[in-house]
């Protein structure tokens, strides 16, 4: 989680000022407004550490990014250093991820990120509070607070794979899902053509083998035999890798494999490095998968009620073996400490688990009018800080009939025009898909979501045409950091539109080889007039959507710390954000491998010698016969004892002394 977290941020921090700068498509000045309400009433409305940058004498930018800064810090230490894995730290950063959150609006509004912010919150039960540090970590309700995450988890891949058929999507239906996904996701990768090349019957099978994983054995995620949840693991982890290769969905897979790993126990991991312990076949209990019927509304209801009920023993389950844990404890003090904390953490899963089912049942109607009032009523109060969400992914298929695409292009003269490519998203037919997991580029993201519709149900498009009118830099860094592949780096375009195409992946060659361009693609439509500074369409599209701001720019303020801002905004802006963000990653990652290299070296130990004053002393005086006799027996002693062992030294401490007091 601390390396899932120190992607999120520094991914997040590059893209501040095009995103959220005093020049950016949605400034964030017009988002946090000053009020004279109490702070706390603020906090209540909208929860973020943003209504103090007054208090610190920063704008709203700067103080977006001295959280990032913050957050990126805490990660990588937690990262590096074990001690910083703590709670409080966690705490930290789920509070500084969240700030950034209710502020983020459209380009913070995707399910990878409300599912970062509902781990991080388990993270802060499960992590250990070092606060007393004078007992062991070990803590009797470990087992009930990991099973939060396999609940997660479960609720994740389930309601992932049943959104997919209860949308009535005619692909998923027809096992035809996969021929189109290749080419329609947001950002492909290399690895995707080649998967899309593949033959009918095998992307057929893929869809059945995808609806097996998500559907059908997330229900091992509880079974009591060790090898059925181990399967379930191995299984969800392969899924994840097959969309890490062929898709870049920044850290939302690996989040979901972190998740997985609550289906794993200590031997399982033990194992993987060669110290773990044989475990002795437990009792078998009888496992009854569910039974598929013909209408799969009908199996939705058969399944979703007992799949609570499912959640409500298995935590049942945990609670009883943490109090029977509790109740083996020694002394009456650890017995009484024990069971507070085992009280605290049952009454915190319960709650988390019933505010779950509110989102969860959102997949089956009737389960979910059924909820009783007083859960809803706690999900209405607790829904803004994201501590549970619903999930659903790939609900239906996109772009069947080509992959819809716009195209910005721009001229100076209203008959020469010249398209401007992306970092990322497909544009140049011959480029190939870029490899930018775990960074995610939200502007590429919010692209592909506008050209599934219409300009007007994306209105942060027009504030960005009016960004490359004015020739904002910050702006102009989201779509190409190498201002060599800007075509109006020196001038900004006079006039701009955009254009709808359709793309397709090329089919490779007869004889198997791979053709010159990556794409092939068709003109479809106008998407966006061609409008210019000042031009009435345009100032019109602003006002509609309420992002016209004609207050001036206020002047950053100056000090200490957003000079500093300013410095390191200047030395990152020139760098990508998958540079930068593996930069520190490959650091975190030589500075624990030089720890575990330093904390394995062998240690040769060596005698330690004996004074030289003493043996000099010892050898000049002629010595008593008791004396002659100790250094006799000294002499034979086993060499190995001499050599080095902890006994022999302190043995032979003691005879020096002897000698000496006789002396």
């Amino acid at each position: 989680m601390s390396v899932v977290y120190l992607f999120a941020f520094v991914s997040l921090y590059v893209q501040i000022p095009g995103l959220y700068g005093n020049e950016g498509i949605l400034p964030a000045r017009w988002l946090i407004t000053p009020t004279e309400k109490p702070l706390a009433e603020l906090l209540q409305d909208t929860p973020t550490l943003l209504w103090l940058c007054p208090q610190l004498g920063l704008d709203i930018q700067q103080g977006l990014e001295l959280i990032c800064l913050l957050g990126i810090l805490l990660s990588f230490g937690a990262m590096v250093l074990q001690p910083l894995r703590d709670s409080m730290v966690f705490l930290c950063l789920w509070v500084l991820y969240l700030s950034l959150y209710q502020v983020g609006k459209v380009f913070l509004y995707f399910q990878w990120d409300n599912l970062l912010l509902e781990t991080g919150f388990l993270t802060i039960l499960i992590a250990p509070l070092n606060l007393f540090r004078w007992k062991s970590s070990f803590k009797y309700h470990d087992n009930i607070t990991f099973w939060l995450v396999r609940w997660l988890l479960f609720r994740l891949m389930f309601a992932s794979g049943v959104v997919k058929l209860t949308s009535r999507c005619p692909t998923w239906w027809g096992l035809t899902a996969l021929t189109y996904h290749y080419e329609t996701q947001c950002i492909p990768t290399p690895l995707a053509w080649y998967a899309h090349q593949l033959p009918q019957w095998f992307q057929k099978l893929s869809v059945v083998g995808t609806f097996v994983i998500e559907i059908a054995v997330p229900f091992l995620f509880f079974a009591p035999i060790r090898c059925l949840r181990l399967t379930a693991f191995y299984l969800q982890v392969l899924l994840q890798v097959l969309i890490i290769l062929t898709g870049n969905y920044n850290f939302f897979n690996l989040i979901t494999i972190i998740l997985c790993f609550s289906l794993l126990d200590d031997d399982q991991v033990g194992s993987w490095f060669g110290h773990g312990k044989k475990k002795k076949a437990s009792d078998l209990f009888d496992h009854k998968e569910p039974v598929f019927i013909h209408f799969f509304n009908h199996f939705l209801k058969m399944v979703t009620l007992p799949s609570i009920w499912i959640g409500v023993l298995s935590l049942t389950w945990e609670v009883v073996i943490a109090m029977f844990k509790c109740a083996c404890v020694r002394g009456f003090f650890w017995k009484l400490w024990a069971i507070v904390q085992l009280a605290v953490f049952v009454t915190a899963a319960t709650g988390i688990f019933a505010i779950s089912l509110v989102p969860y049942t959102f997949i089956e109607y009737d389960t979910h009018s059924n909820i009783w009032p007083g859960v809803r009523k706690a999900y209405e109060m607790v829904d803004r800080y994201q501590v549970v969400n619903s999930y659903g992914l790939f609900r239906r298929m996109t772009g069947v009939g080509g992959r819809p695409e716009v195209v910005i292009e721009g001229s100076m003269d209203k008959v020469n025009w010249m398209e401007i490519e992306f970092m990322y998203k497909p544009g140049n037919v011959s480029g190939p898909p870029p490899v930018v997991v775990p960074h995610q580029p939200r502007l590429d993201w919010q692209m592909w979501f506008a050209a599934l519709g219409s300009h007007s149900q994306s209105p942060w498009f027009s504030t960005l045409v009016h960004r490359l009118l004015q020739g904002s830099k910050d702006v102009i860094d989201l779509i190409q950091v190498d201002k060599s592949k800007y075509p109006f780096s020196q001038q900004p375009p006079a006039y701009i539109r955009a254009h709808l195409y359709k793309y397709w992946f090329t089919k490779a060659n007869k004889d198997g080889s791979h053709p010159k361009r990556w794409w092939r693609r068709q003109y479809v439509e106008e998407f966006f007039p061609t409008v210019s500074l000042g031009d009435s369409t345009l100032e019109s599209l602003l006002w509609q959507h309420g992002i016209k701001d004609n207050s001036p720019v206020e002047r950053s303020p100056d000090g200490p710390i957003p000079d500093a801002l300013r410095l390191l905004r200047a030395y990152i802006q020139p760098l990508s954000g998958p540079l930068v963000l593996w930069t520190l990653f490959c650091t975190g990652a030589a500075i624990c491998l030089l720890k575990t290299f330093c904390s394995r070296a062998p240690r040769a130990s060596k005698p330690r010698a004996a004074p030289a004053e003493t043996k000099r002393k010892a050898k000049d005086s002629p010595g008593t016969g008791l004396e002659k006799k100790d250094q006799g027996k000294k002499r034979e002693e086993p060499a190995s004892i001499q050599g080095g062992s902890k006994v022999s030294e302190e043995r032979s401490t003691d005879a020096d002394r002897r000698v000496w007091k006789r002396k």
